[in-house]
């Protein structure tokens, strides 16, 4: 059986790995059209326990994963120069590119066959497989080329964000909020690496055209961004990497998969199925799982490739359509962030634990005791501090 991967990115790579190894005779091939060094975004971060999951089903990956990442037991938002610590809400991150080069090591131990530096321009070019698996991100060719069948939906949020990095430690995952003369903006930030820090910077569109960010080119951009949150980069500089402003496209397909004319089937992997906003870390989980219940559905039908799909997402849809409805509440959440930053800094903190409406109180209280203990005194005439 021959398995073609467009996209070498976590779906595409960890799908791959786990079908070579259960499945030494299939050919599995990955064609990626960026050099094997080449990465965007600089880090990834997941909720506490997101990984969980890895550990079950494929402790090896788990294993040095784990060993390479940036751990935090808590959340913080800064808000007026006040800062809130939501404690309870730990995350982890990890550089893209380290976590690109532990899958590529793992794949061609396991005889994976990776191609980089090579664009596709037509599925034609792929030729005869007996699955093509689209992993090539939000703009997918293969959804693209068979988009009758998948049925894709985009909606564009309104609001404007620029991915950056920056060589400032930061203590833990931050959510800074900020004014300035042509509005207001928010970071959010995190170390992805001992040396390295993740540093997404997002305003309204209104904001973002009085900017001048519109029109401004990749210096420009950034140094507008470093005098917004000179406070917070302590004195550390920007550093742009393809750092283009962009609007997030949430996207869906009412299809997962596709009969592909003469060559087989499709079906679609992490962001090329559905985005998730940034906001929620879970982007890079979503994917990891899709590889995951993938290679299951085959390891429960075999070379039935109609009968896998079938049984992918069967399985799959109900948890993803779960995660997808509390991702759209956070981004939506977003787009009213500059009329959110009224509110007191514990009120804000709380508004934003709150945003998805699946965390009543007495969660947030099991979750986030001493956040919530100062939310209870700042409701009953005391004040929230950090």
């Amino acid at each position: 059986m021959r398995v073609a991967v467009l996209g070498a990115g976590p779906a595409g790579l960890l799908f791959s790995l786990l079908a070579k190894r259960r499945h030494p005779r299939w050919r599995v091939e990955v064609v990626e059209q960026n050099p094997a060094d080449a990465t965007y975004g600089f880090g990834v971060v997941f909720s506490e326990r997101a990984l969980e999951f890895l550990e079950r089903d494929e402790p090896e990956l788990s294993r040095v994963i784990e060993g390479a990442m940036e751990r935090w037991p808590m959340q913080r938002i800064v808000h007026r120069d006040e800062r809130v610590d939501v404690d309870g809400n730990g995350f982890s991150a990890i550089g893209r590119l380290a976590l690109r080069e532990i899958l590529q090591k793992l794949c061609r131990g396991a005889g994976v066959d990776i191609e980089y530096g090579r664009a596709v321009a037509s599925l034609d070019e792929i030729g005869d497989a007996d699955l093509l698996v689209g992993t090539d991100g939000s703009n997918s060719l293969v959804r693209k080329a068979l988009e009758a069948q998948f049925q894709p939906t985009i909606e564009l949020l309104t609001n404007r964000f620029a991915w950056y990095g920056t060589a400032q430690p930061f203590d833990c995952l931050t959510l800074t909020f900020r004014t300035s003369t042509y509005g207001a903006f928010v970071a959010h930030h995190y170390r992805h690496s001992p040396s390295m820090s993740t540093f997404v910077v997002e305003c309204s569109e209104a904001t973002w055209r009085r900017a001048g960010l519109d029109r401004a080119g990749d210096a420009q951009s950034q140094a507008c961004c470093e005098r917004v949150f000179a406070a917070d980069l302590g004195g550390y500089p920007l550093v742009s990497n393809k750092s283009v402003w962009r609007q997030f496209p949430l996207l869906r397909n009412e299809r997962w998969s596709a009969r592909r004319p003469r060559f087989g089937y499709a079906v679609l992997l992490g962001d090329a199925l559905r985005t998730v906003h940034f906001s929620i870390g879970s982007g890079t989980r979503l994917a990891f799982e899709d590889a995951i219940a993938l290679e299951r559905a085959f390891a429960e039908c075999g070379d039935d490739v109609p009968s896998a799909l079938a049984a992918f997402e069967r399985e799959r849809r109900p948890i993803v359509e779960k995660l997808l409805a509390a991702a759209k509440a956070s981004s939506y959440w977003y787009e009213q962030f500059s009329e959110k930053m009224a509110l007191e800094p514990w009120q804000l903190a709380y508004d934003y634990m709150t945003r998805s409406g699946r965390m009543p109180d007495e969660r947030l209280k099991q979750m986030a005791p001493r956040f919530m203990a100062k939310v209870e005194a700042a409701r009953t005439g005391g004040r929230a501090g950090t």
